[in-house]
């Protein structure tokens, strides 16, 4: 039997395997046990609500319900959202004033994964111990019984992508956007992105060419918008002669980008752009985890700006960006992150700040990109338990112990000339390196200087 994730990013697993309909029940009493120990024993009891959106996958439909059914027998409330972004079921948490919310979701992962990703009444995912508190719940099963006067009452609501459109646009100006009539090309891979990009699109008076836009759960390749999987995205966009290529996940809280040449730029430079567009208009704090490109910091060097890592996971980064004020943030897998629209990663505020930045500038992508830094990025994973990966990380730490070394998240050691960061996968059983460096054959030095410790 394979093995459920469980770590500050949610909960994943297998379909019919580590993740069944019994196990969603479950974590939904459990969730629910553990919102009504936060009331306190001395008040008047309060209906507690929780917010439940899913992406596109086949199995969605059973996991929210199974999820539901757990929440509504503890006595919590249970507000439908369908087929919803993770971005948008965050803001409609807040927008509803729920207690938390949860999103089915794999992210990127296979469709034969699914999970669930808890979220604060803020919008912010859970942090760790939370997370792990709930699960603890779920291996006790000390879950309390609701009686027929007290059992959750279930609803739904379809407001959601109409009210996370509208958030959206009212940060931009939609009139100087749409006046250029971009064409683009978006692959939103028959996922949660598939409702609300047309709307938002639409706004702004782009010609939308929409590839893989039906939300079925149907993946027309694998899911994670890396460049191996999107060569039809960048034959679209050289084809129909689009100002830009954009390729959501699954849940469309990612964001990966193809200029108008065809050309896959990679999903660090989403974050890079970003930040470029925001500190452009606003300088300030940014933040970024350790595995991020070092283009983030060089473009907020122009603007005197300052940036603050964290370990991995858009709930760490999000909690730093609210402590400290933070103007923009997100991760370097195509995850934008504006606390204007909500606390987690965002690609629909991506693709507006992507137009807005055109607009504004009136380059091309190619032209902005070659405005930016170049750095060589390389990506590397391999099979691995937490206590293998955690041992690799200590003989790392130890074998470079004289090193500039970060060790909030396994272990990043920093040069003048590149940088490396081993960790264990939050998500997945695995262990990742990754190293940048100017050129390739540094990045790969790198590499190769940390896995010949594996053995």
């Amino acid at each position: 039997m394979a093995e459920l994730i469980v770590s500050v990013s949610g909960v994943r697993g297998i379909i019919g395997d580590s993740l069944t309909a019994h196990t969603a029940l479950d974590f939904g009493r459990a969730l629910g046990e553990f919102l009504l120990q936060q009331v306190d024993s001395g008040t008047p009891a309060v209906p507690l609500r929780v917010a439940i959106g899913r992406d596109s996958r086949t199995s969605g439909p059973m996991i929210a319900q199974a999820l539901a059914a757990g929440l509504l027998a503890v006595g919590v409330s249970v507000i439908d959202l369908g087929i919803s972004a993770t971005p948008t079921v965050a803001l409609m948490g807040r927008f509803l004033k729920t207690n938390a919310s949860v999103v089915i979701t794999a992210s990127h992962n296979p469709p034969e994964y699914n999970g669930l990703k808890f979220l604060r009444s803020d919008g912010i995912g859970f942090p760790g111990q939370s997370v792990g508190n709930i699960h603890q719940i779920f291996l006790s099963k000390h879950f309390r019984a609701a009686g027929i006067d007290s059992i959750g009452h279930f609803s739904t609501d379809s407001r959601a992508h109409a009210h996370h459109v509208q958030t959206v646009l009212q940060f931009f100006d939609t009139r100087a956007i749409a006046q250029h009539r971009y064409r683009v090309v978006v692959d939103s891979i028959n996922g949660a992105g598939c409702i609300a990009t047309p709307m938002l699109l639409g706004k702004l008076s782009v010609e939308l060419i929409h590839q893989n836009g039906a939300s079925t759960g149907q993946f027309a390749h694998t899911p994670e918008p890396v460049k191996e999987n999107l060569g039809a995205l960048c034959d679209e966009v050289l084809r129909h002669k689009a100002a830009v290529g954009f390729a959501q996940d699954p849940d469309a809280d990612r964001l990966a980008i193809v200029d108008e040449q065809g050309n896959y730029i990679g999903e660090e430079y989403t974050l890079a752009l970003a930040v470029y567009a925001r500190l452009l208009a606003k300088p300030g704090i940014v933040v970024t985890n350790l595995s991020t490109s070092r283009m983030v910091d060089d473009i907020a060097t122009r603007f005197s700006s300052q940036v603050i890592r964290t370990p991995v996971g858009e709930a760490n980064v999000a909690a730093k960006m609210l402590e400290v004020g933070a103007v923009i943030g997100g991760e370097g897998n195509g995850g934008v992150i504006d606390l204007r629209v909500g606390p987690v990663r965002d690609s629909f505020m991506g693709m507006a700040t992507v137009l807005d930045l055109l607009a504004r500038t009136g380059h091309t992508i190619s032209e902005l990109v070659r405005e930016l830094p170049r750095y060589t990025m390389i990506k590397t994973k391999f099979p691995s338990t937490t206590a293998q990966a955690r041992l690799l990380v200590d003989r790392v730490r130890d074998t470079f112990k004289s090193e500039k070394l970060d060790t909030q998240d396994g272990v990043r050691i920093d040069w003048p000339h590149g940088w490396v960061h081993v960790r264990p996968s939050n998500t997945e059983p695995i262990a990742r390196v990754i190293a940048e460096a100017k050129d390739e054959p540094t990045a790969r030095e790198l590499i190769a200087r940390v896995e010949k410790l594996r053995s």
